[in-house]
């Protein structure tokens, strides 16, 4: 009888070869974008709000985000990037209950299985000992832009 003594950080994978098959096409993906921070701060609840009709969240308000962090999944087709750490713009003109009635969607929490299925071809998760992120390969959205117009024209 063996004893599988395992310690933190580290992991044991396995693999068992059954056969070679013929070629069945591409792995199908998903067919929405996600939402993604354009710049580094912390989820803020007006942002949050503003973020309910463009698609569902993966991050909790106060969470800290980062420049081509997945923050969420957009129910359309394409990327989209967004400032998601926007704050309310403060007037003079005050109502006490106003922002007190602010209901969000809890945000939706995700597996490593389910990251690893959600995620397209130029995106990475991000394994940490607290957390799990999602994030482009390319953080820089002018150079994104620039590959996929490159990408297309090939």
């Amino acid at each position: 009888m063996s004893k599988l003594v395992t310690q933190l950080g580290t992991g044991i994978l396995n693999s068992l070869f059954d056969s070679y098959a013929p070629w069945f096409g591409n792995i199908p993906q998903r067919n929405s974008g996600v939402i993604i921070a354009d710049r580094p701060g912390k989820v803020t609840p007006y942002a949050s709000l503003g973020m309910a009709d463009r698609g569902e969240l993966f991050v909790d308000i106060g969470t800290e985000v980062y420049k081509g962090m997945v923050v969420g999944e957009r129910n359309k087709v394409g990327d989209l990037d967004v400032n998601i750490i926007r704050e309310k713009k403060l007037t003079n003109m005050r109502s006490s209950s106003k922002d007190n009635t602010i209901v969000l969607r809890p945000p939706k929490k995700l597996s490593l299985d389910q990251c690893i299925e959600f995620i397209a071809e130029d995106e990475l998760i991000e394994i940490t000992p607290v957390n799990l992120r999602m994030r482009k390969m390319e953080l820089d959205i002018n150079k994104r832009r620039a590959q996929n117009k490159k990408d297309k024209d090939s």
